[in-house]
């Protein structure tokens, strides 16, 4: 199976097409042009399962449509999104960022999605796809390392109580790569399948490893990349894997 993670940062593009016509002008205008591009990009990854981070739901920004529904449509695949704020947040009543939110997209059938909430940070969705043989934690972490380390004790709980081997992808916020999350991966019996820890952000001039696809025993990765394309501040990331069907 195929894995593609992409933050695609609300579709408003990178470097002059997110600024346009003043600096950061296209988180509030928006680009009618890169999400075509968007969906170009993950059509020709013919990936099984796609985790996108930062998508417009429906706002202004993205002319009301519904980043997450059109890249499915167009895909011929089963969506599954949610706002990633949490029902009290504040953020429920604000325009445009109470549209923001995550996405998985899945070519066979969604066998059963779950949507939890940690309990501290402003970014709080936790999406879990639950496949035939393994299931899938999407997330999006909290720019404050307090906030994130919480987080990850409550992601730690979720993949505890889960029967199936489990990957863990999403934007992970890490500014110190991997060994931020180290006793997490440790703990949780993860391992990257960015194994070289290359960078995916900023996808002009890649630096720092924010972007993770973590996975458990039980699932084998055949083939990792980090595809150089240009249509939203990270790198996308494609990871194929077989899932061992005789674990326990």
């Amino acid at each position: 199976m195929r894995l593609l993670l992409y933050n695609i940062r609300y579709g408003v593009g990178s470097g002059r097409s997110a600024h346009m016509p003043w600096p950061g002008a296209g988180y509030v205008l928006g680009s009618p042009t890169v999400l075509p591009e968007i969906t170009e990009f993950i059509q020709s990854t013919d990936s099984d399962i796609v985790g996108l981070i930062e998508v417009d739901t429906g706002s202004m920004r993205s002319r009301m449509i519904n980043q997450a529904e059109a890249i499915a449509e167009q895909l011929g695949m089963s969506s599954s999104y949610e706002t990633k704020y949490g029902n009290h947040s504040i953020t429920t009543i604000l325009p445009i960022v109470r549209k923001q939110g995550n996405a998985f997209l899945a070519a066979p059938r969604v066998h059963g999605e779950r949507f939890h909430y940690f309990d501290t940070g402003i970014k709080r969705l936790i999406i879990e796809l639950e496949m035939d043989s393994f299931a899938v934690f999407l997330v999006h972490l909290s720019l404050k390392y307090r906030h994130r380390h919480l987080q990850l004790r409550t992601l730690y709980d979720l993949i505890q109580v889960t029967e199936k081997p489990v990957i863990v992808a999403g934007d992970f916020n890490t500014f110190w790569g991997k060994n931020e999350i180290y006793l997490f991966m440790q703990a949780a019996g993860l391992r990257s399948a960015n194994e070289d820890s290359a960078p995916s952000y900023p996808s002009r001039a890649p630096r720092k490893e924010l972007d993770f696809i973590l996975y458990q025993k039980g699932i084998q990765v055949t083939a990792f990349n980090i595809p150089k394309v240009h249509h939203s501040d990270h790198l996308p990331l494609i990871c194929d894997f077989t899932v061992d069907i005789t674990n326990d």
